[in-house]
């Protein structure tokens, strides 16, 4: 009956190593108030510098998001009045956003959208405030971080899709090794916008903004939740009003924080301690080519052209280290869909389990494809595989060393293989009549066959020759 409109707000942390306008530290901190200076703090006198990283940092995510870039980047002053921003205002851009009119791809249900993206603009991270029953304490140690806003067409019409969003952007940040963006320190944030509309209205329905949504599964419910409160309400005749909403996790609704029935007039004026800056347009060419094949081509790759099936290629490409990792074990000549079978199974396991990263294992990439070879061409099976591959991340050694040390590889040569399955019908002439006859006894001469060779047999193989010598 109704269509979900749906626009984001999405807030991430850039990697630098001092603050954006001062010579403060940029790093994560749990001890309040430890990364700060007087730029932060707004006192008389200060004058902001600009970040160069940063710049460099949001330009790339521009390129990376296919956004126009300006010649000129300014800043503005957004002026309002709150416990989180000692200044009074916000260093941001407005006028010269440092991207414009860009898209996402993304890929829910195995169909692909583009999400337009209106602008992304660098500014400064606030304060951080910490609400107690009667009180409240601030950290500055966030106040002055550089933060880049990327601000979406309203253009999506389902949790699923905002939160693919989320995931496709959030994988943009770490290709592209601009931004930590975790969620768990508060590094990438989400307003969102939710309006409904009925299929036939050419004009959107009221909107409602929810506030510094901190997780993408928060994100996904708090759009099902609200979605579903609009519903209901036009359903019964009444009006959604607009406001803002916060959306408490812990009870799975929303409610009120406040009436918003325009937009707040900020004010905003070029900051005059802050002077336009032209973009060398030879710089920003080489941005763009140092951004490296992103999350969204590479799963096109891997589901087009290695034929890998969608839910393990989504697996590979979510973390940069491990869709590298498997680059790596392509360009050495392994088999896309073996590579991608034993990384995301067995290799990813053993990372959850130790809560290792890809680049902590003692398996490289030449590792894992020996491994691989080892089991394609016969010399060890699947099972003795996995037995291989536990030792090699235990110890470090290659495959082909413990297979060595563990003496299990196959015996594949027909002639040392017939000797064997020889002696094993001469043991049992008996079995060799009942055979004759009829009766179920192959299993047993193989059973017979791999105990004599404890198990490293090629089993095709023998079967064929047993076959061929019962026959005769």
């Amino acid at each position: 009956m109704y269509k979900t409109v749906i626009g984001l707000e999405v807030h991430c942390e850039l990697k630098s190593n001092s603050k954006n306008f001062s010579s403060a530290k940029n790093s994560y901190s749990t001890i309040p108030n430890s990364n700060v200076s007087v730029v932060d703090l707004g006192y008389p006198g200060i004058l902001p510098v600009i970040n160069k990283e940063a710049v460099k940092n949001s330009i790339k995510m521009a390129l990376a998001m296919n956004c126009d870039i300006p010649d000129y980047l300014t800043f503005e002053r957004k002026n309002y009045f709150y416990p989180d921003l000692p200044k009074g205002y916000q260093i941001t851009q407005f006028k010269n956003p440092i991207g414009t009119n860009g898209y996402v791809m993304i890929n829910v249900g195995g169909k692909e959208k583009k999400i337009l993206i209106h602008d992304t603009h660098l500014e400064e991270d606030t304060a951080s405030l910490d609400h107690y029953n009667t009180y409240s304490l601030i950290d500055y140690n966030r106040c002055g971080v550089p933060l880049l806003e990327t601000v979406t067409e309203p253009c999506i019409n389902s949790a699923d899709e905002a939160v693919a969003f989320l995931e496709g952007l959030r994988s943009i940040f770490l290709y592209c090794d601009t931004s930590y963006a975790r969620s768990d320190r508060g590094q990438i944030r989400c307003d969102v916008n939710v309006s409904l509309m009925k299929e036939e209205d050419t004009e959107l329905g009221t909107k409602v903004e929810m506030k510094n949504i901190n997780s993408f599964s928060s994100v996904k419910e708090a759009i099902i939740c609200e979605v579903k409160r609009q519903t209901e309400i036009l359903n019964s005749g009444g009006k959604v009003l607009q406001e803002t909403r916060r959306f408490d996790e812990s009870k799975g609704i929303t409610y009120s924080m406040r009436s918003k029935e325009d937009a707040i007039d900020y004010k905003y004026f070029t900051d005059p301690n802050l002077p336009p800056i032209k973009l060398d347009k030879k710089w920003i060419s080489e941005l763009k080519e140092s951004i490296p094949k992103l999350h969204n081509e590479r799963f096109r790759t891997y589901t087009k052209d290695y034929s890998i099936n969608e839910k393990d290629a989504y697996t590979i490409v979510r973390d940069k280290k491990i869709s590298d990792y498997y680059e790596e074990c392509i360009k050495l000549k392994g088999d896309p869909i073996l590579v991608s079978n034993w990384l995301t199974g067995s290799v990813i396991g053993y990372l959850n389990k130790m809560s290792l990263t890809i680049e902590q294992i003692k398996l490289t990439p030449q590792m894992l494809v020996e491994l691989i070879n080892l089991i394609s061409s016969g010399k060890i099976s699947s099972k003795q595989g996995k037995t291989v591959l536990e030792r090699t991340l235990e110890t470090g050694k290659s495959p082909l060393i413990i297979v060595d040390e563990l003496g299990i590889s196959q015996i594949d040569n027909e002639e040392e293989i017939r000797k064997i399955v020889l002696e094993v019908i001469s043991e049992n002439e008996s079995l060799v009549i009942d055979y004759k006859n009829g009766k179920r006894v192959f299993d047993y001469f193989i059973g017979q066959i791999m105990k004599k060779t404890k198990g490293r047999v090629n089993p095709s193989l023998a079967s064929k020759i047993l076959k061929e010598e019962l026959e005769k």
